[in-house]
């Protein structure tokens, strides 16, 4: 193996520069140990983020610096650390191995396979605590990354280097849009990180037996720093999924990283700060939480092609509690990413899936970054779509509307029906460009909402019978279409 030749010239070469000297030391001692963390005095040169070694052979992180004591992460559940244990300098920063050999595996932040199958062959190493590329290194985000779902893909684009927030209550279609997006990844060359943070057993089970079965494993590298987890594997777990990431973005490979989820990373390090007795603040959490999630998400870009021109795209989810969109941990994430899909409860409710309030959502770069066909056929359809939002409102009070608002309510209805898509069912770009195609030229308009379900899937049948691409003239769409739905040429 490339991984162990590699090791073995390593090893040779320390062997072989050996020399008998005198050398000094540090060697210090545990405190008190507890709940993952273990407090240690006599290191004096210990570094922040500094991995340390325990006379048992288990490994800690330095977390807190203080005047006569260190505050360690303990990195391994089975150690047997007690008061009084030698620890002693190893000079190094935590990485995780990185390569193609992940590709299908579940690991845990540390790199260790969950999944029954023998370790990977790592062809390199990631420090789990990168810095992010500088601006010089970075390119403007100009291809699109596409989800899958119609509401996100034609009102809401995002590109491949944009930072995204998916956003809602608990319960309202969060992961399943994040799940589709990772399937609607196959054949679009994007390798994906999937980081499962503080989640039982059984739904990381779930989750990940919806990717094997839909075949979306194969170029997925699942991360879980489950629900039992110490609060210290939560804590490392996004920043583990970013660094495998960045092993490919480096390649000049695009990569997809999902976040599941940064409000109970959030808790997760503000129950490590309050062990380590960092002051709190807001809402408990410690002050630097902003920079906490800053630092994770600023490392996802675009790079530009003198260095390699791979990408790094970020889908962080977030939870809102009774929609209060404007809570500290929500805020703090808003204003660091580059738009936001908010999910309502209200819509779940009422049978619209996915459950997205369009109003709330924005992404402020994708626009730069979707195909011109599609951002033409978009064009003011948002727009259109508030309009009617706002329209509609008035009908509840049966107010008597002129006839142009009536035909701009009805279009609303219509294109509402349109976007609603059922979980798990991610949809091509050629399909996207074919409804909007359809209902930008009224071709849909004879036909009542109950009955379009069935018409946008003859458009799909069509599509695959028919193979279309997204440079196709429009005027040969508008006869395949109108073809495929039935109606006179």
């Amino acid at each position: 193996m490339a991984a162990e030749a590699g090791l073995l010239e390593r090893l040779a070469q320390r062997v072989d520069d050996y020399r008998f000297t005198l050398r000094l030391g540090e060697k210090g001692r545990v405190a008190s140990v507890g709940d993952g963390i273990a407090w240690v005095y006599g290191l004096p040169s210990a570094a922040a983020e500094e991995i340390l070694r325990f006379e048992d052979g288990s490994r800690g992180m330095v977390f807190e610096l203080q005047k006569e004591r260190l505050g360690v992460i303990l990195l391994d559940p089975e150690a047997n650390i007690a008061s009084g244990s030698l620890v002693s300098h190893t000079g190094e920063r935590l990485e995780i191995g990185v390569g193609d050999d992940l590709l299908g595996r579940v690991v845990n932040p540390l790199g260790k396979p969950l999944d029954g199958l023998p370790p990977y062959d790592a062809e390199g190493f990631s420090p789990l605590e990168g810095a992010s590329p500088p601006i010089v290194a970075r390119d403007f985000v100009n291809r699109p990354l596409y989800t899958g779902t119609k509401v996100v893909d034609t009102l809401i684009p995002i590109g491949r280097g944009q930072r995204q927030l998916i956003i809602g209550d608990l319960g309202s279609g969060k992961t399943s849009l994040a799940l589709d997006t990772v399937m609607a990844q196959a054949g679009q060359g994007v390798k994906c990180v999937y980081v499962m943070i503080g989640q039982k057993r059984s739904e990381a089970a779930l989750a990940i037996d919806l990717l094997r079965r839909h075949g979306a494993l194969a170029y997925t590298t699942v991360v879980v720093g489950e629900a039992t987890a110490t609060p210290g594997m939560k804590y490392l777990a996004p920043f583990a999924g970013c660094a495998i990431a960045e092993g490919w973005m480096r390649r000049g490979e695009d990569t997809l990283v999902v976040y599941d989820d940064l409000t109970t990373h959030a808790r997760a390090y503000r129950e490590l700060s309050l062990q380590i007795h960092r002051p709190p603040g807001r809402e408990a959490y410690p002050g630097d939480i902003f920079y906490l999630h800053a630092r994770l998400l600023e490392r996802s870009t675009r790079l530009s092609p003198e260095h390699g021109g791979g990408s790094l795209t970020a889908l962080p989810l977030v939870e809102t509690e009774e929609g209060e969109i404007a809570a500290y941990i929500p805020t703090n994430l808003i204003s660091i990413t580059d738009g936001q899909i908010y999910l309502d409860r209200r819509l779940f409710a009422a049978g619209i899936l996915p459950a997205v309030d369009v109003p709330l959502s924005v992404s402020r770069i994708g626009g730069k970054a979707q195909h011109p066909r599609i951002k033409e056929e978009a064009g003011r359809m948002k727009l259109d779509y508030l309009q009617f939002l706002e329209l509609e409102v008035f009908t509840r009070f049966g107010t008597k509307l002129e006839a142009g608002a009536e035909a701009k309510i009805r279009r609303g209805r219509l294109l509402r029906e349109i976007l609603k898509q059922e979980r798990l069912n991610p949809l091509p770009a050629s399909f996207q460009l074919a409804w909007m195609i359809a209902f930008n030229a009224g071709l849909l308009d004879a036909f009542a909402p109950d009955a379009l379900p069935d018409k946008l899937k003859k458009l799909l049948v069509g599509i695959a019978r028919e193979p279309m691409t997204l440079d196709t003239p429009r005027d040969e769409w508008l006869a395949r279409l109108k073809n495929w739905l039935g109606l006179e040429p």
